[in-house]
């Protein structure tokens, strides 16, 4: 099951007082530090009757894009209709039932697209909370004041915490469960230095070393020669 680490906590509280209020929730920091995998850890068990949707967002969207983005997320049956005020009409009909719609790489939305988002909370009977996520969102954000004032929650994710390293990443993958505290630490403190994306490529790294090397054994050696590949060519 998922660890309740700090991270997650404080995202899933912050998704949590948007639905509270009907609102928008913004979680942001900087590229790879695991906001996307702590969104999903929260959201792993959402409150009764409440649905999750993910919007895949395009790259360089226009509002059109965005439009059947959100009725894909939805899942929504039928084929995605010609004319616009009929798909914002079926999606709002979709929103009326309590529902979680998570847009990731919301930085990437120019200000039509997010205030085509604005827009839906327009539609009566919508119980929709809207989650922006990514690197930067939060300067997205600011540029629709109608959509920022509609946001109850700004949680900025950092560099994971010494003291969570551990029950994060043996939570993220069973190949660091049998990895002493120690152990995890050396490897945080001389290559990974908190940042989440770094320890998902060196976990692929390390399974992939364990695969093909006969008899390989996870020690300082072996994990020396990954932090290598992981460092930039000086």
């Amino acid at each position: 099951g998922a660890v309740r680490t700090g991270v997650v906590s404080a995202v899933g509280e912050a998704v949590g007082q948007a639905m509270a209020a009907g609102g928008a929730a913004c979680v942001f920091g900087d590229a790879g530090r695991g906001k996307t995998v702590a969104l999903r850890m929260a959201l792993s068990g959402p409150p009764v009757g409440w649905g999750v949707s993910w919007v895949r967002v395009p790259v360089r969207a226009s509002v059109s894009e965005l439009r059947r983005a959100v009725f894909e997320a939805l899942v929504l049956p039928g084929r995605f209709p010609h004319r616009s005020a009929e798909a914002d009409e079926r999606i709002a009909g979709a929103l009326e039932g309590a529902r979680v719609l998570v847009v990731d790489e919301a930085q990437r939305l120019p200000v039509p697209c997010l205030e085509y988002l604005q827009s839906l909370w327009d539609h009566p009977h919508v119980q929709m909370a809207l989650v922006l996520c990514g690197a930067g969102s939060e300067r997205a954000v600011a540029r629709v004041p109608q959509l920022a004032s509609r946001v109850c929650a700004w949680q900025e994710v950092g560099r994971l915490a010494a003291g969570e390293v551990a029950a994060v990443v043996s939570a993220f993958h069973p190949l660091w469960a049998g990895v002493g505290g120690g152990e995890v630490a050396w490897i945080d403190e001389s290559c990974t230095h908190g940042v989440f994306r770094t320890w998902a490529a060196l976990t692929a790294h390390l399974q992939n070393a364990l695969l093909t090397v006969p008899d390989a054994t996870v020690d300082r050696a072996l994990l020396r020669g990954l932090f290598r590949r992981l460092s930039p060519p000086a």
